[in-house]
């Protein structure tokens, strides 16, 4: 940044001990109450779909049918397109919620690549490339939404529309998630999946670095204090 003097952090500076929620917007994608319920459909369908998806998984690997594995990606994908879609239209969106759709989402993706590359080999470097990507690099981009005052990374836009682009918009999200598993199923290729995985963890590293130019905030005061 061009003065010595970060925007972010001043902005966490001056606000109020007691934290931001006291300051109601009109922003959707913004948290408007201190407290959350987790017990919500949204987050049912998120722990079912990925028992679903462990337990296809599973079966694969112990019988050795192949139609189990891409069962359980299935409904991996189904799963976490109908979660995110009852707690919108429920009005149910917590952080709670974002937090766990995220840490389901890498359980189901990691046992599916890693059950995949034990059935071909030739595609190991680059899924231990991808998971590298996305269990690190993006989990860490991902999470850092609780940073701010967000219902979930939906929403970063509010916060820099670059980095929610790059990583959580509608073409964000398929680069990340789905395109790999396309390239990998249609070329066979190791060559195209290794050059698809080191582009996108390209687009990681620098929205890493975005994303600490332009600031992380950090809540300041006393948790004990705020818990009494």
């Amino acid at each position: 940044m061009s003065s010595g003097t970060n925007p972010a952090a001043k902005r966490t500076q001056d606000a109020p001990p007691s934290g931001l929620n006291e300051v109601r917007c009109g922003h959707h994608g913004c948290v408007h109450e201190p407290t959350e319920n987790v017990l919500t459909y949204a987050n049912g369908i998120t722990l079912a779909r990925t028992a679903g998806c462990l337990t296809a998984v599973t079966l694969s690997i112990s019988t050795g049918r192949i139609w189990l594995l891409f069962a359980g990606l299935a409904i991996h994908c189904l799963g976490d397109v109908a979660d995110g879609t009852v707690a919108r239209l429920r009005d149910e969106e917590t952080r709670a919620g974002a937090v766990l759709d995220i840490v389901s989402d890498r359980l189901c993706i990691a046992v599916y690549y890693l059950s995949y590359g034990h059935l071909v080999h030739a595609m190991l470097l680059p899924i231990a490339l991808f998971l590298f990507e996305f269990m690190v690099l993006d989990a860490h981009l991902s999470l850092a939404f609780l940073n701010w005052p967000l219902r979930s990374l939906n929403y970063f836009y509010l916060v820099d529309r670059v980095l929610y682009a790059w990583n959580w918009s509608t073409p964000g999200k398929a680069l990340n998630s789905g395109a790999l598993v396309v390239v990998m199923l249609t070329t066979r290729s190791p060559i195209a999946c290794t050059g698809l995985v080191l582009t996108i963890g390209a687009v990681k590293v620098l929205s890493l670095v975005r994303a600490h130019r332009v600031g992380i905030p950090a809540p300041l005061g006393c948790a004990s204090a705020a818990t009494s």
